[in-house]
């Protein structure tokens, strides 16, 4: 099968197309003939040779953790044919890709596929951060990279919370921001200050998917740090004393945010669809940290 797989870790150009032996779905699993997958920070980071604790990598590896597509391989639960989408710690970025049948959900009808193929991730990391932070009516909660596609997922959630929100974002991504439900301010100098403007009774919790001066933010803005969640500073998380986030990923959970888009009570925005070849070139937009929504890969 054809996947976009590194050898060695390094820049964007390690990630070359291969030709890798068809995985076989064992019992209690399932093969999906990818149609879409999702690019993301995190596979870029183990590209660059980040290994994530909980999984081991064996060169050539192929990232992507979350996919859409169709079973070919099935269960009694899942059978063959069966449209879904789904999660996965690596391999995405195939042909086909085997996981456990309970990492699939099924996609409703009028899902797009290029959207169900870049909804995992973004979607169940926002409402794992919110949960851990406990937000619901009357918070105030700031989200830093609002419009990025764990932003954007995380206003909408926040807001479905009963939360007022604030999202940080660039100029050219205000009115996106502001579409989504939230206040939306500029990063730069002075942002404590423009975010304050906003929220004079005070911030009560926050997201960060920027770090740097946006954490800061965060930081000066909070009073209770266990209510602060980092998605890049991971370094920072236990000198800070910030929250983490807790559980993992379920298809119980994924089945619940797709229907929330299914039934137009949240949007989604897919920036970009780069071709399985070019999937070098999706790494490099992806790590300018720039942009709204969602960069996928069409296999």
């Amino acid at each position: 099968m054809r996947a976009a797989a590194f050898a060695e870790p390094g820049p964007p150009d390690v990630l070359r197309l291969h030709d890798l032996p068809e995985p076989q779905a064992g019992p209690g699993e399932v093969r999906v003939r990818v149609r879409f997958a999702g690019v993301q920070p995190f596979d870029a980071g183990l590209r660059r040779g980040w290994v994530p604790p909980y999984a081991p990598v064996t060169l050539p590896q192929i990232p992507g953790n979350e996919f859409a597509g169709v079973v070919d391989q099935g269960t009694d639960a899942v059978p063959v044919g069966s449209e879904v989408l789904g999660f996965s710690v690596f391999n995405a970025y195939a042909e086909w890709i085997v996981v456990p049948e309970d990492q699939v959900t099924p996609k409703p009808a009028g899902v797009p596929w290029e959207v169900a193929g870049g909804f995992t991730a973004g979607w169940q990391t926002a409402r794992l951060a919110l949960s851990a932070i406990g937000v619901g009516p009357g918070d105030t909660v700031l989200i830093n990279a609002a419009a990025g596609a764990t932003g954007t997922a995380g206003v909408q959630l926040a807001r479905i919370m009963g939360a007022t929100v604030i999202g940080t974002a660039s100029e050219a991504n205000q009115d996106y921001v502001r579409s989504l439900g939230a206040m939306a301010v500029v990063y730069g100098p002075g942002l404590p200050d423009r975010v304050r403007a906003l929220a004079p009774q005070g911030v009560t919790a926050a997201v960060d998917g920027a770090g740097g001066e946006a954490l800061e933010t965060s930081l000066a803005l909070v009073a209770d740090r266990k209510r602060i969640i980092t998605l890049v500073a991971h370094d920072r998380i236990e000198e800070l004393g910030l929250g983490r986030i807790q559980g993992r990923r379920s298809s119980e959970a994924l089945a619940e945010l797709i229907d929330l888009y299914a039934s137009g009570r949240t949007q989604w925005h897919v920036r970009r669809v780069y071709p399985l070849a070019e999937a070098a070139d999706a790494h490099r937009e992806i790590e300018t940290g720039h942009g709204r929504g969602k960069i996928v890969l069409a296999i």
